[in-house]
């Protein structure tokens, strides 16, 4: 039997979080790098994901910043291009970029809007899955997070298209997980709940949308990132070593 001194330690792996500039992704980000992981973080421009890489490093941990635009599967290629000219091999994926250009009816959603949220957040998440899983496999395993979120389970008002892109990473997450096991890569998701975002600043700026959602959620409140973080560490961490295919809600009792 394997003793595991601190089933947290990371400090010998390279996680590549999407979406790191801010929100959930930086939080991700910067708790991942305390662990000891060394954190590529990306988004669409590399500038706006460089300040967080910079705190990571000012912090004495192991960080840099790396365009990823999610929506755009060439760029995905690109991005892993670029890190096999320099030997690294992110043993740690972190799916957390998403889109949600439109809130309202989905009747009168125009296809510009659709196809948009269904490529960063359904295309973007699979091809970003396909490039990280074919170099773990061939390094031996790894751990695959997918943020999704609690629409995946119930659709919100306003959110149909991005509820069902939701729906289909937590599917996406339970077929991967059974494909790639035997390869020794872990594939779960996170869902969380109202989280107080620039993302999200449609429903917690709106104070009569906030009273209805804390009558909603037990704990009363919306989460801030740093509490939806620590669920995506256990996740990649040898602490979850016998977990894939699990959908870890995080929600304050909104599902409950």
């Amino acid at each position: 039997m394997t003793v595991v001194v601190d089933p947290f330690d990371l400090s010998a792996r390279t996680a590549l979080v999407t979406g790191a500039s801010r929100g959930i992704g930086a939080a991700i980000a910067r708790l991942l790098a305390a662990h000891g992981a060394q954190v590529i973080c990306t988004s669409r421009k590399v500038q706006a994901c460089a300040a967080v890489a910079e705190e990571i490093l000012a912090a004495g941990g192991r960080a840099r910043a790396l365009a990823l635009h999610a929506g755009d599967s060439d760029a995905i290629e690109a991005a892993f291009a670029r890190l096999d000219g320099e030997g690294i091999v992110a043993d740690i994926l972190v799916n957390n970029a998403a889109a949600n250009p439109y809130y309202g009816p989905m009747l009168e959603m125009d296809l510009a809007s659709f196809d948009k949220t269904v490529a960063v957040n359904l295309r973007g998440y699979f091809w970003t899955c396909v490039q990280a899983a074919r170099r773990m496999r061939d390094r031996g395993g790894g751990a695959i997070v997918n943020i999704a979120s609690v629409n995946a389970r119930r659709p919100a008002p306003g959110q149909g298209v991005y509820s069902l892109t939701k729906a289909g990473i937590v599917n996406l997450t339970q077929g991967m997980a059974r494909e790639l096991a035997p390869h020794g890569i872990r594939v779960n998701a996170v869902l969380p709940g109202l989280t107080d975002t620039k993302f999200a600043g449609a429903i917690t700026a709106d104070a009569a949308l906030m009273a209805t959602m804390r009558r909603l959620i037990p704990l009363a409140r919306a989460a801030q990132p740093a509490e939806i973080a620590p669920a995506v560490l256990f996740l990649c961490s040898p602490a979850a070593a016998y977990v894939t295919g699990a959908s870890l809600v995080v929600d304050g009792g909104y599902l409950a």
